[in-house]
């Protein structure tokens, strides 16, 4: 499989996503070996292994069971890598191309409330060692006779806390249309066991990176799609 990441540096995806993705691979996740890494002018062209299976396009309580335990096996697999570049929640200042506070702050008061609420959140001071593959949704979750078979599209994983990637599945699956309540109960269960210090600055930091980007390229009432999500834990 082909990759194509425009305005990157080879360097740096060696020493970040892709170190995170072969660490994750070594440890039993279903992630993808990187055969080949190049430069070419401005991007970086990648060739990947094709894993079996097709993208979930409903995840069920049968499929988050495996969805859990994959994010499990990312518990801690950095704790040697203090080189791997930590994950930013960008809660009080702009992201690079995303995850930016202006478009919150003028597109409605509402809008504008949850932006304050966001930067008010104070983020845990002790920084974990896990694998976050930062776009755990069930896109990049590939499944086959009911198993999951791969995780695919690791190009912004860092070393942090993995269960902001349990928070990313949780707005991956919020009022789609095609994942059952039951499911987002089971997930919603989940995050109820996070203690509300930890869980709190992830939730923010999701909140501002789905509305900011609905904003800026989506219409309106998907912005209020994702502002009803945001409010529930924020």
């Amino acid at each position: 499989m082909l990759k194509w990441r425009p305005h990157s540096q080879k360097r740096d995806l060696l020493r970040g996503p892709l170190a995170v993705c072969e660490a994750a691979r070594r440890a039993g996740v279903p992630a993808p070996v990187t055969e080949l890494v190049e430069q070419v002018g401005h991007a970086v062209a990648m060739v990947q292994e094709l894993l079996p299976g097709t993208a979930i396009e409903r995840l069920d309580p049968g499929t988050l069971g495996p969805a859990l335990r994959i994010n499990e096996q990312l518990d801690g697999l950095l704790r040697d890598r203090p080189d791997i570049p930590a994950v930013e929640l960008y809660l009080r200042d702009d992201g690079p191309g995303y995850c930016l506070h202006g478009p919150l702050r003028r597109f409605s008061p509402r809008a504008a409330a949850l932006e304050r609420r966001i930067r008010a959140v104070e983020e845990n001071s002790e920084q974990r060692n896990d694998a976050v593959h930062l776009d755990f949704h069930p896109g990049n979750l590939l499944a086959a006779d009911n198993e999951i078979t791969g995780l695919v599209d690791w190009d912004g994983a860092g070393r942090g806390d993995r269960r902001l990637d349990l928070v990313t599945l949780r707005f991956g699956i919020h009022g789609t249309g095609t994942h059952d309540a039951a499911t987002r109960e089971a997930l919603d269960a989940v995050l109820d066991r996070i203690p509300a210090a930890d869980l709190k600055p992830l939730w923010a930091h999701m909140s501002l990176r789905m509305a900011d980007w609905a904003i800026r390229h989506h219409p309106d009432h998907t912005v209020h799609h994702w502002l009803d999500l945001a409010e529930q834990r924020l």
